[in-house]
């Protein structure tokens, strides 16, 4: 069973917004604290949370209370290798340790790029800081410890205006969480709030863990935790993250249907005009016989095609046919994934189609078809019936696959 994980992030992302949300959905707040005490910094800082409300609606606030008399002193400018090393003394859960790493190299190597250095000569101000350790290597613990095995995150709001730096005012997004949005290509949109609403820390965590961002992926759905940002907005400030179980969901799309019926044509027309259809790219064609007006018999000529390919399909029908008008509407359709397997037989390779479709089970084979031409190939080289070659080839792939 794959478990999911999804960042909601209506008003943005940071990191102690996500050890909210956390800790909300069910991290003890107290197997963080023993976890982080081993980075042996606990006399920098002290952790809580409490239930606070943003525009009305309850969620947890988690709070890194740094103590200010370590906070400007220059022996803790930390540079990554300390951090590195901080995290792989630390002894942590080997999964939590590697994302930790992970995220804290993408943000130096996103900060080294805005101010040109090198990733390993980049100084944590605002992020070395501890409160960024804390929240980065807290947010990868609870992760770990929810057993997360897959990470989406939706859509990120820019916001706007300005914010002040170690190196004075910068505009937001900032320079580093632009340059991260920018290596992972990250979707953005404005929702008219102008404050600085990811953070670094929260850009690096969502571009360094996040599989995907967007829409929520097919999950069955456990529960919500709710992690409150500082501020209040005219949204409420909160980052929502669901969790549950991956859901395999049927594929679907939309296929084209055109149609035209005709009762002036010679059969032999109809014939040809399948050839050029499925020449020009048309999936399925059919006919059916119907009585027109004036009790004419006629033909109604049936085309399934991809939406691309409707106007080439058209154009086959206007050719090679005396119609004067041709219907089309698309349909939404569900299919099952297939692939084809070459199965050896005495008498030659023929292949042959499986379709399938994954459940929380495994892969569940649905269906399983010889091609038609390969066995036709075959029966008329031997001279044998295509039905027995049929089920040969059948019975063949069915050993092979212990069916």
């Amino acid at each position: 069973m794959t478990k999911i994980a999804y960042l909601e992030c209506p008003t943005g992302i940071s990191g102690d917004m996500c050890l909210g949300a956390l800790v909300h959905a069910g991290v003890p707040l107290d197997y963080l604290q023993t976890q982080l005490g081993k980075l042996g910094l606990a006399d920098e800082y002290h952790l809580h949370s409490e239930t606070v409300k943003r525009n009305n609606q309850a969620a947890t606030k988690v709070h890194v209370d740094l103590h200010h008399h370590h906070h400007h002193d220059h022996h803790h400018t930390r540079h990554l290798p300390d951090i590195e090393n901080l995290i792989k003394q630390a002894n942590l859960p080997p999964q939590a340790a590697q994302w930790s790493l992970d995220v804290f190299h993408r943000l130096a190597v996103a900060e080294g790029a805005v101010h040109g250095i090198s990733p390993l000569k980049v100084h944590f101000h605002e992020v070395g800081a501890t409160d960024a350790i804390v929240d980065i290597v807290g947010t990868c613990l609870g992760l770990d410890w929810l057993q997360i095995d897959q990470l989406y995150c939706s859509a990120l709001p820019t916001g706007g205006g300005t914010v002040k730096a170690a190196h004075g005012v910068l505009p937001v997004p900032v320079p580093a969480v632009l340059k991260l949005w920018e290596d992972r290509q990250v979707p953005t949109y404005s929702n008219d709030i102008q404050k600085e609403l990811v953070t670094p820390t929260g850009a690096a965590i969502a571009t360094t863990l996040a599989l995907d961002f967007g829409n929520p992926p097919a999950m069955q759905l456990q529960k919500i935790g709710l992690g409150a940002g500082s501020k209040d907005f005219p949204i409420p400030n909160i980052l929502r993250l669901w969790l549950g179980n991956a859901t395999e969901t049927p594929i679907q799309d939309t296929i084209a249907v055109l149609e035209t019926q005709i009762d002036d044509l010679s059969p032999q027309a109809i014939g040809y005009t399948f050839e050029a259809l499925f020449t020009a790219g048309a999936l399925d064609v059919f006919t059916q016989g119907v009585t027109m007006k004036k009790s004419r018999s006629g033909i109604l000529i049936t085309v399934i095609c991809p939406r691309d390919r409707i106007s080439a399909c058209q154009n086959v029908l206007f050719r090679e046919t005396t119609t004067l008008g041709i219907r089309y509407r698309l349909q939404p359709r569900t299919i099952l994934k297939r692939e084809f397997h070459n199965v050896e037989t005495p008498y030659g390779t023929a292949q042959v189609k499986v379709a399938y479709q994954d459940t929380p089970q495994g892969r569940e084979i649905l269906n399983v078809q010889p091609e038609y031409d390969d066995c036709s190939a075959i029966a008329i080289a031997h001279n044998l019936p295509w039905r027995e070659v049929q089920q040969l080839v059948l019975r063949t792939w069915e050993q092979q696959n212990h069916h």
